[in-house]
């Protein structure tokens, strides 16, 4: 995108006012958290968006400012405090990290007494410029909205994978949400490029079982960011059994078994961005008509679990594993489709 081109969707997306203060904020490598030219790119990429907000700040009469920080090494684990502080003290923060900070930056923006909003953009390149940046966001914001009232009617989501196996995810006791891509006003938190209506599923915590039953959320689990396929077994929300042998399965075994915590089923998402194209870098893969699904962490989408990590799967059309469909089901037992031959239907959002 040229320069003014980014100043328009600047000003569509992000809407900075007089008497602002925006903070841009990115990790670098450290120790054993080594350097790549994705990560260097990205670095460079968040220098020139900050000196063009510079510009435009002097037309409009907000602040601009960046902090660094020591990268974490792993996805939604917590930030430094320091970083927090200052952004706390802010109304704008733009995240372009290599680890994304969005359960941090959702934890700050929960405080009702913080008059904030936030872009976390964890792995966005440059590249999206031309793809998912470049989506008409009022249409983007209709399918969201669709998805999120699609998911708030239902009690239950049945999987089908390309592999075969089926996961069934209970629906209940939880509120969804969408992701439009707009972050024009304070509380607003977004993943940018946006485009998804996502819901935590019913995880029947210790306080919530006694009224509502333990959770059905049941099945099997594949995950393609391993080379291998990997495969899940969850019962109870839970992921309770790493399928298969070798050492990407043991590996995962131990992973789990480093943080008990980790092994939630933290949330189903449905990408709706018609211009975002499957890479594998999440941050653009879970915005495309399609299905993903996150353990870790859900207390920063609404859920129960607090965990040291959120980790999403994407399951778009042309993966190993595939969500070949989605249904929803309705309180009143009828069903909608709204994955179908591993295509989001996007007739039914709008």
């Amino acid at each position: 995108m040229k320069d003014q081109e980014l100043i328009e969707m600047f000003n569509n997306v992000f809407a900075p006012k007089s008497g602002e203060k925006i903070l841009f904020i990115f990790d670098k490598p450290h120790g054993d958290i080594k350097d790549t030219n994705s990560w260097k790119a990205r670095r460079e990429m968040a220098n020139k968006w900050y000196r063009i907000f510079k510009l435009i700040s002097k037309e409009k009469g907000f602040s601009v400012d960046f902090l660094e920080y020591n990268a974490t090494g792993m996805h939604n684990k917590l930030i430094p405090s320091t970083i927090i502080d200052a952004a706390s003290k802010v109304n704008l923060v733009i995240a372009m990290t290599e680890f994304s900070a969005s359960s941090s930056l959702k934890t700050l923006r929960q405080d009702k007494n913080i008059n904030i909003r936030c872009a976390s953009m964890p792995g966005v390149e440059k590249r999206m410029e031309e793809t998912a940046f470049k989506a008409n966001y009022e249409d983007v914001k209709i399918y969201a909205n669709s998805i999120k009232k699609f998911l708030n009617k239902a009690i239950g989501a049945k999987v089908v994978f390309s592999t075969g196996d089926g996961l069934f995810l209970d629906l209940r006791n939880r509120e969804a949400s969408a992701d439009g891509g707009d972050c024009s006003q304070s509380g607003q938190f977004i993943n940018f490029p946006s485009g998804e209506g996502y819901v935590v599923p019913y995880e029947g915590t210790s306080d919530e079982i006694e009224k509502f039953g333990s959770s059905k959320t049941e099945g099997i689990l594949p995950d393609n960011q391993h080379g291998d396929l990997i495969k899940y077994r969850v019962k109870n929300n839970t992921i309770i059994e790493v399928i298969g042998d070798g050492e990407e399965p043991e590996k995962m075994r131990n992973f789990f078994d480093e943080n008990e915590s980790r092994r939630n089923i933290a949330e189903l998402g449905i990408g709706c961005n018609p211009k975002a194209i499957v890479t594998g870098n999440i941050l653009e893969d879970e915005k495309v008509g399609g299905l993903h699904i996150a353990y870790g962490m859900s207390k920063h989408l609404g859920g129960k679990i607090v965990s040291d990590m959120h980790q999403d799967i994407c399951f778009p059309k042309g993966v190993p594993a595939a969500a070949t469909s989605l249904t929803l089901i309705n309180k009143d037992g009828s069903k909608i489709n709204l994955i179908d031959n591993s295509t989001l239907r996007y007739d039914l959002l709008k």
